[in-house]
């Protein structure tokens, strides 16, 4: 059943007893009844494939920069750029395939779409890491004489884009459907979708923290196969679990057989082509404007169409889109040089088990897990008291709180490099790259820490940001755009990296090299820190002039 369809008339054959859901059918297409659909029934179904999901891309992607370092002989600048690049896609193209998926296919079978390709794509990253093809002899006395072929290359490069791909098409549709289960005009429900955003993060995290600490150790000390295995099994078990909740489904006519967001795409081109040119006049942008198709002619859409003013009132969130771009550069750090970090340090818990240098990124994930209801059950009835907002302070409050954390988070990043650093020198060992330091990994929980609790902050206040002040058909819309942030972050972190690297190492001595006791990342994390700072004064500014979408709402 695609959601996009028009809704089946009302069948005689309803039960009287109870009441249907205004606009929802079934995925047969039939009127279903409030009790028996959607609300948690149909929600625990889509979180779990949630928690899979996250479990299996955590798999891949926070130790992937180890992967291109050690088995694919990929230098260390060279790694970290790549995996920006590849985290950039990921994070950028859920625009386009929540713009497909709200004007033409439909959110559940983008969802179940996207999962298959998801689960080729694991499956073909794990093969490409298998074959005895890719492991000559001589690989297997020392692995040091070898580089992978370009065969395996290329079939890796392509599993990791298609999973980039089908990642893009599901993730944005799939937090959408699951607020899809709960109706807007019940205050009940209402109230329990809020709900639904709490245990969604929750879960999230969990997820990907359960990844982060379990496939990381496997991938380390038993296989890369088996852990990009495992990655795929939780995909395909998570794609099985959507899936069986199906009959439980509600799905939504858009627009009435008519297309809102279609319709304001092209209004939205229209307004950008204006504004590339400029205008002087009023008269003038209400001729063009014209030229788009007359939305308002649609009367029997009205409830679900998207007008011009609409359409124009999207570009009022580029500032605040913009402004907070560096905040993902710095946190594409954690899964690149964060990571880097640690590989280098002593991480013995006791004396035989060692934690992988990936694995230190759960702190992320614990501190957000803990911190959520601090914020929710502590800080917002406290700042409730002196604000008299509902929500302890507006979302832009929120966000611009995770921005000010997150200059923190380099300043305390580039205080441990500099201890690391001084301790190499100490110790004699920087040109023993291979050696463990002497310093405890536990020196890098303050900044990992810190990052988790400037999420809850940011990334959760730009999720209700995104989805609250978009018009209601380009909700998907809206929280892809909040994720391309990431994916613009992540491409910006890679030009950087790239940048410094390709500068400094034409002087002489590169920011980056191989050798981490003779690199400058603690120059590098001032640098984002100074970045940070300039950031976060112009989301001051740009928060200070931000009108809310709901009236009688302050702008900051």
């Amino acid at each position: 059943m695609n959601d996009s369809e028009s809704a089946a008339p009302p069948d005689p054959r309803h039960r009287s007893g109870s009441s249907p859901v205004h606009g929802a059918v079934d995925h047969r297409g039939r009127p279903v009844a409030r009790r028996s659909s959607g609300q948690w029934t149909s929600a625990f179904f889509i979180i779990g494939m949630e928690t899979a999901e996250r479990s299996a891309y955590y798999g891949v992607s926070s130790n992937l920069i180890n992967y291109l370092s050690g088995p694919l002989r990929e230098k260390t600048a060279v790694a970290a750029a790549a995996v920006n690049t590849w985290a950039g896609v990921t994070s950028a193209l859920p625009v386009v395939a929540a713009f497909l998926a709200d004007a033409y296919l439909g959110r559940y079978w983008t969802i179940v779409v996207a999962s298959i390709l998801y689960v080729l794509g694991l499956g073909l990253l794990t093969l490409s890491s298998v074959l005895p093809t890719f492991h000559p002899l001589e690989c297997n006395i020392d692995s040091t004489l070898c580089s992978p072929s370009k065969l395996q290359l290329a079939l890796f490069y392509f599993s990791l884009y298609l999973v980039a791909v089908a990642q893009a098409g599901q993730k944005p549709c799939l937090q959408a459907f699951g607020a899809d289960q709960f109706d807007d005009n019940d205050p009940e429900e209402c109230n329990l979708k809020s709900s639904f955003f709490n245990w969604w993060t929750f879960c999230l995290i969990a997820g990907s923290t359960i990844a982060t600490i379990c496939l990381n150790y496997v991938q380390d000390n038993v296989s890369w196969v088996v852990g990009f295995g495992v990655s795929c099994v939780f995909m395909a078990l998570g794609l099985l679990i959507f899936l069986l909740g199906t009959g439980t489904y509600r799905f939504y006519n858009v627009g009435h057989g008519k297309n809102p967001v279609s319709g304001a795409s092209k209004a939205l081109f229209t307004l950008f082509k204006k504004w590339q040119v400029g205008s002087e006049q009023e008269e003038s942008r209400q001729a063009l404007l014209s030229k788009a198709p007359d939305l308002a002619n649609e009367e029997d859409s009205t409830a679900n169409n998207v007008d011009r003013e609409e359409a124009k009132g999207l570009f009022r969130l580029f500032p605040i889109w913009a402004s907070c771009l560096i905040y993902a550069v710095v946190l594409s750090q954690a899964s690149t040089f964060f990571t880097k970090q640690g590989s280098t340090m002593d991480r013995r818990l006791g004396s035989k088990f060692q934690v992988p240098s990936a694995s230190l990124q759960c702190f992320i994930g614990i501190s957000a897990i803990a911190f959520i209801p601090v914020y929710d059950r502590l800080l917002v009835p406290l700042a409730r008291r002196f604000t008299g907002e509902p929500s302890g302070i507006t979302m832009l409050q929120r966000i611009g709180t995770g921005v000010a954390l997150s200059v923190v988070v380099m300043l305390v990043a580039a205080f441990v490099e500099m201890k690391r650093l001084r301790t190499c020198r100490e110790m004699g060992l920087v040109d023993l790259p291979d050696e463990v330091i002497p310093m405890s990994m536990w020196w890098l929980m303050p900044q990992n820490v810190l990052c988790g609790i400037a999420n809850v902050f940011a990334v959760v206040g730009l999720q209700e940001f995104f989805y609250d002040q978009v018009p209601e058909a380009f909700r998907s819309l809206g929280l892809a755009f909040c994720l391309s942030i990431f994916g613009v972050g992540n491409f910006i972190s890679g030009f950087i990296v790239s940048a410094i690297n390709l500068i400094t190492s034409s002087q002489g001595g590169s920011w980056f090299p191989d050798n981490l006791n003779r690199a400058h990342l603690d120059y590098f994390y001032l640098l984002l820190a100074g970045l940070s700072a300039v950031e976060l004064l112009i989301f001051l500014c740009s928060a200070q002039f931000y009108v809310y979408k709901t009236k009688g709402n302050p702008a900051m």
